[in-house]
């Protein structure tokens, strides 16, 4: 009895999990391995099916993922904010796996910008009943087990041996769950790269610590740099001023517009109008933090960094040093830094926005632009609106009651509780609102054409997943965004007296174009000439010689 009584204190300290901090993280990784990368294992599962014959090589995958998990928590929890760094992974891993496992989102740099930039009434949309439960059960109460429960050290000296011990035998099993795979863990990593963007929350810690590097860099103290330095005013025939409204759209999709060939009237409106769609224009990016200073920016997509255009002139700043007045309201986030310069307005309260029946609609942002138009008279004007137009996930507040044409409408932002017709119903809705507001647009220009030479040009800034191959949404990267997301919308009215004419664009109607092209297309229709733009290929560009 006396041995049973001095052994048993030891007994139940081996059973107990948390006793030591190693055996504490170890704990939280294999909760978070169960309950945070079901997205994870659901990629490996499509990549690898469940068979006898795979059923090593996923054994092997899930302990790989599992042990780097561990390595990566033992090597940044130490001492007294072990606690505290476990419970915030816990919180961020929940977080992480919601809108993995629902939309099917990455959590990476572009995805945690959109979050930090996400203002009140976005976040409110993207709040829901499953959320609050998954927050609650798999990161609220665990993470405060964690700071109740975490084991306190003594011997930190002890702690050091055992963690190092830990460690060793931890990189070892590393070698001997490869060694056996070393053929199919080489097909994974060069053919399957984007399923490892899912292991949570590991790729989320790299987004976002090299999320707030570039931050770091951005806030750096720079001077700007000139861009189209050497830009002229050309002598043209047409002696009118230049009024022109550039309409930045919102998650709009090419192939949901009738004008493209959709097989829904969704611009019944728009076709009553002598415009022209082009068919065949890409993005900058997947996301409104990236498209819309891309495609202001003279940097092409493919080396665009939001560092660069932010230390740099965009095409608003060009236009504005020759004269050109600039204005930008915003139905939406912002400009993205695009207008930082400019004269700005918000139109998402009804401090600006006169029409805002539970939200703000496009539509306010034309209230009392007439009186902006008419004070600058005899000079130059753009005009950037910058619309809510389909974002997401709550497409059936994007438009009126009366624009409720196709029925029935999913009425949530839990995507994956509706079906795929009323999904579709609720997102064509909100094209049909655009196709309303940009009609009106027109009709605004239209009232100018004897003073002006007139001109709108609508370009959304991304497009949208609408659960096509698994996606909801945007902002996957673009390397594998599919074209859902990139594939965007492009449509020019011209007024009588606009220095092209209609005819000369509809042979490049079809003709492969992108928002890099967006810059120089500005510069053209306000009739300025730059080498930084003898090397494009953009349409008003090739037509540029019809009117010099």
């Amino acid at each position: 009895m006396y041995s049973l009584r001095n052994n048993f204190p030891k007994f139940r300290f081996a059973m107990n999990p948390i006793s030591t901090p190693s055996r504490a993280i170890m704990l939280v990784v294999a909760f978070i391995m169960l309950t945070g990368n079901i997205s994870l294992f659901s990629k490996i599962l499509e990549i690898y099916p469940l068979t006898i014959r795979n059923f090593p090589l996923l054994l092997s995958l899930a302990s790989f993922f599992s042990v780097l998990t561990t390595i990566f928590f033992l090597l940044i929890c130490y001492g007294r904010f072990s606690r505290w760094i476990l419970a915030f992974f816990l919180l961020v891993a929940s977080q992480a796996a919601y809108y993995m496992d629902q939309f099917g989102v990455i959590i990476d740099i572009v995805m945690i910008d959109n979050v930090a930039q996400t203002n009140p009434q976005e976040f409110a949309g993207l709040l829901s009943i499953n959320l609050a439960i998954r927050t609650l059960l798999l990161g609220i109460i665990p993470a405060i087990l964690i700071i109740k429960y975490f084991p306190t050290v003594t011997d930190y000296r002890k702690e050091y041996r055992s963690r190092s011990r830990l460690l060793i035998i931890l990189f070892s099993s590393l070698f001997v769950m490869i060694a056996p795979f070393t053929a199919g863990y080489a097909s994974f990593i060069r053919e399957h790269k984007v399923t490892r963007f899912y292991a949570n929350p590991t790729y989320t810690a790299y987004s976002l610590i090299k999320y707030g590097v570039q931050q770091f860099n951005i806030s750096k103290p720079t001077v700007l740099k000139k861009i189209a330095h050497d830009a002229v005013m050309l002598e043209t025939i047409n002696k009118k001023t230049e009024l022109m409204i550039l309409v930045v759209g919102e998650t709009a999709r090419a192939d949901r517009f009738s004008l493209n060939g959709y097989h829904r009237d969704t611009n019944p409106l728009l076709a009553k109008q002598d415009v022209l769609s082009f068919s065949d224009v890409s993005s900058c990016g997947t996301s409104t933090g990236v498209s819309v200073p891309c495609m202001f920016s003279a940097l092409p997509r493919t080396e665009y960094s939001k560092e660069k255009a932010l230390n740099q002139e965009n095409a608003l700043d060009v236009l504005s040093n020759h004269g050109v007045q600039i204005l930008w309201r915003d139905n939406n986030s912002d400009s993205k830094g695009v207008a930082t310069r400019m004269k700005y307005e918000d139109f998402k309260s009804p401090t600006f926005n006169p029409i805002c029946a539970g939200e703000c609609r496009d539509i306010g942002m034309l209230s009392g632009l007439d009186k902006y138009v008419e004070s600058r008279k005899g000079r130059d004007i753009l005009i950037v609106l910058h619309q809510m137009g389909n974002h997401g996930p709550e497409y059936y507040r994007r438009y009126p009651k009366e624009f409720e044409q196709f029925k029935p409408m999913c009425m949530t932002g839990e995507l994956r509780d509706c079906t795929q017709e009323e999904i579709d119903n609720s997102y064509d809705n909100a094209i049909l609102y655009t196709d309303y507001f940009l009609s009106e647009v027109i009709s605004f220009l239209k009232r100018y054409d004897e003073e002006f030479a007139t001109t709108m040009l609508y370009v959304s800034d991304h497009g949208e997943s609408l659960g096509e191959h698994g996606f909801y949404l945007h902002a996957a990267p673009y390397a594998i965004a599919p074209k859902e997301q990139t594939h965007v919308p492009a449509i020019v009215w011209m007024g009588r007296n606009f220095d092209f004419k209609l005819e000369q664009l509809k042979p490049y109607k079809d003709y492969h174009l992108s928002q890099d092209d967006l810059f120089c297309t500005l510069l053209v229709v306000f009739e300025l000439n730059s080498k930084t733009c003898k090397s494009k290929h953009d349409v008003l560009i090739q037509n540029q010689n019809l009117t010099e």
